[in-house]
């Protein structure tokens, strides 16, 4: 039997073979179960004002759990080998999807923010994909050039480069929270393919001079960081979301007021069910809630890693920065709406991944899943080998 016979036989048996990590579904299965609790009892007030029916929100949010698990299986049955070779072309989708948002009547406008296009009478935010195809390019891009990356500075400047290009034109919409969890992520899966420490530190103090730079330059965001600093200086006006948020926290105490009895969420605390979920979960279910919350978290996060480490050990490379890709960014994302909520960071509108109420960040988010089950399987079979007796066979026959 030649060598292409024999991989094919491999290929087949693994399509026919799926690993799949049931610790990662049933991780993200919990954050979703407790995330439709938590917008179900968010909305609820809201829900009945708006449309007239309490659970508007759980229908919508459960269909976009259906759609976001179709699309996640989907991207389980695409080989990462195909992923790798379209990330060039998946850049491109990406940066053209970040200049049309911009486009006046094609880029649709919400709160005072060009970030959705409007498709089939629905609003998708185009940089929650775009971040990801982004990344995307950066792991592939990791995966290729390790040597330049572990050289010098000329190796980090090109992902750098484009990062930068995506960051300013999430910048333009305006979208400062995804442009600094984009830049925050590509550094982290750079650093992690050998970029050297001292050109990482040079780069982040440099970019994080430039977001000073932006904040100064902005009275918007100024307004926002003075608030934050000190919220109850003008508790009715700029300080009102987060003064609301830390009421609704502080009222939760050890064990919370019980599911559905959050005062808060009574037109006290805007953008209850989205960004400020937390805030609600807290005053519902307490200390305890906020653990398990976290807990559930850190332990996704901490398996994405380990897949990571598995694909590295496995020789994939590209495979283990995306998945150590969906790590870094589910951490820094989730640090970030848990710092916000808690008044340790400037207020900014991003959701908390799998939890808060969000079409197109529930349905991206789930499709990375799809991909990390994807890297989990191909890591599997690249250190397991062939399971069944008869791919041993045709294995030992071709020797």
């Amino acid at each position: 039997m030649n060598a292409g016979v024999m991989t094919h036989a491999r290929s087949g048996t693994r399509a026919a073979r799926l690993r799949i990590d049931w610790v990662t579904v049933g991780l993200v299965l919990a954050i979703l179960l407790l995330g439709l609790v938590m917008v179900t009892s968010a909305s609820v007030s809201i829900a009945s004002k708006e449309a007239g029916n309490p659970f508007l929100y759980l229908e919508r949010q459960l269909a976009l759990c259906g759609i976001g698990a179709i699309v996640a299986a989907i991207a389980c049955c695409v080989s990462t080998e195909v992923l790798e070779k379209l990330a060039v072309p998946l850049l491109a989708v990406a940066l053209v999807l970040l200049v049309a948002v911009l486009v006046p009547g094609v880029g649709h406008v919400v709160n005072g923010s060009r970030r959705w296009i409007r498709v089939a009478g629905l609003n998708v935010q185009v940089s929650e994909l775009a971040r990801v195809l982004v990344l995307v390019w950066v792991a592939s891009y990791a995966a290729r050039r390790e040597a330049e990356l572990r050289t010098g500075l000329a190796g980090l400047a090109k992902p750098l480069g484009v990062v930068l290009v995506a960051g300013i034109l999430l910048l333009a919409e305006p979208d400062f929270g995804a442009a600094v969890v984009l830049f925050a992520t590509a550094f982290g899966v750079l650093f992690l393919a050998g970029a050297q420490l001292r050109w990482v530190i040079a780069t982040v103090l440099v970019g994080a001079a430039g977001f000073a730079a932006l904040v100064a330059l902005s009275g918007y965001r100024m307004r926002r960081l003075t608030a934050f600093l000190d919220p109850w200086a003008d508790p009715f006006n700029s300080g009102f979301q987060l003064t609301q948020s830390l009421i609704a926290i502080g009222r939760g105490e050890w064990f919370g007021v019980g599911l559905g009895g959050s005062v808060q969420k009574l037109f006290y605390l805007p953008e209850a069910h989205t960004d400020f979920l937390f805030a609600v979960l807290a005053e519902e279910l307490g200390l305890a809630g906020v653990v398990l919350t976290v807990g559930l978290f850190l332990a996704l996060v901490g398996r994405a890693l380990f897949i990571a480490q598995l694909a590295a050990d496995a020789g994939l490379k590209f495979q283990a920065y995306l998945a150590a890709g969906f790590g870094l960014w589910l951490a820094i994302q989730a640090f970030i709406n848990v710092g916000v909520n808690m008044g340790v960071l400037p207020t900014k509108g991003l959701t908390l991944p799998l939890m808060s109420y969000g079409r197109s960040s529930l349905v991206v988010t789930l499709a990375w899943v799809g991909m990390l089950l994807r890297v989990h399987h191909e890591a599997s079979f690249q250190a397991r080998g062939p399971a069944s007796p008869r791919s041993r066979a045709l294995a030992e026959a071709a020797t």
